[in-house]
C-alpha cells in the first residue's frame, strides 16, 4: 500500500520506485548469464525448468535451450568455493604450459633464422670460442710479463730475506702490487677457461634442437621438384 500525502510526495515515490526496480533488473540480469529456457532434473528425479538458472539444479549441470527446444548451452554445477580455487590453479597451470609452449615456438623459430644449416652454426661457434682465446692469450702474456717483473723483484728481496721487514717501503708495496696483479690475472684467466665450457656447452645444446628442427622445416618446405 502507498501512501499518498503530496503531488510532491508522489513523484518522489515514483521516481524511488523505477529506481529500485532498474536496480532489480540489472540483478537479475547479472544472475542470467545464459538467455534461454533452463532445464534439468533435481536430486528427486523432477524435471524443472526455469527462464533462469535453477537453485534447485546447482549441483548437477543444466540445459538451456533455445525456443525452438534445441540446446543452446550447458551449464555446469555450481562450484563451492575450494572447487572454484582448484579450477583456477588448473587453469592457471594450463596457461602457463601455453604460454611456455608459445616460447618454446619463438625461440624455435629463431633458432632456424639464425642458423639455417649446420655450416653457419659451425662457424660461428669456432668465432665465439676464438674470441675468447684472443682474450685468454692476452691475459696469459701479461702473466708471463708479471712473472718476468717479479724475479727482478725477487732479487731485490734477496738482501732482505733474513728480515723482510727491513725492505724499503717502495719494494715491499711493488711486491705486493705484482703479487695481487698476478692473482688478477690468473682468476682471469680461469674465467676464460669456464667461459669456454659454457659457450661450447650452448652450442652443443643448441645443434642437438637444431638437428630436429632442420628435417622439419625441410618436410614442411619441400624443394620444388
Amino acid at each position: 500500500m502507498i501512501t499518498r500525502s503530496s503531488p510532491g510526495g508522489a513523484c518522489i515515490c515514483v521516481v524511488i520506485l523505477l529506481l529500485l526496480a532498474g536496480g532489480a533488473w540489472s540483478v537479475a540480469e547479472a544472475q542470467t548469464p545464459v538467455i534461454g529456457i533452463y532445464s534439468c532434473v533435481d536430486s528427486k528425479g523432477r524435471k524443472l525448468t526455469s527462464d533462469r538458472p535453477i537453485p534447485e539444479c546447482s549441483d548437477r549441470e543444466q540445459r538451456v535451450l533455445n525456443p525452438s527446444g534445441t540446446v543452446r548451452a550447458n551449464v555446469g554445477p555450481a562450484l563451492t568455493a575450494q572447487e572454484r580455487a582448484v579450477q583456477e590453479e588448473k587453469e592457471k597451470v594450463l596457461a602457463q604450459e601455453r604460454a611456455r609452449k608459445d616460447e618454446d615456438k619463438r625461440r624455435d623459430r629463431a633458432l632456424l633464422l639464425r642458423y639455417p644449416d649446420k655450416g653457419v652454426h659451425d662457424t660461428e661457434r669456432g668465432a665465439a670460442l676464438h674470441q675468447i682465446d684472443v682474450v685468454k692469450a692476452a691475459a696469459a702474456n701479461r702473466v708471463g710479463e708479471l712473472k718476468r717483473q717479479r724475479v727482478g723483484l725477487d732479487e731485490e728481496m734477496e738482501f732482505y730475506k733474513k728480515d723482510p721487514s727491513k725492505a724499503p717501503l717502495r719494494l715491499r708495496r711493488q711486491v705486493d702490487e705484482l703479487a695481487e696483479s698476478l692473482a688478477v690475472q690468473i682468476r682471469f684467466i680461469a674465467d676464460q677457461e669456464n667461459e669456454i665450457k659454457r659457450v661450447t656447452a650452448r652450442f652443443d645444446e643448441e645443434l642437438v634442437r637444431l638437428k630436429l628442427l632442420w628435417p622439419l622445416r625441410s618436410a614442411a618446405n619441400p624443394a620444388p621438384g
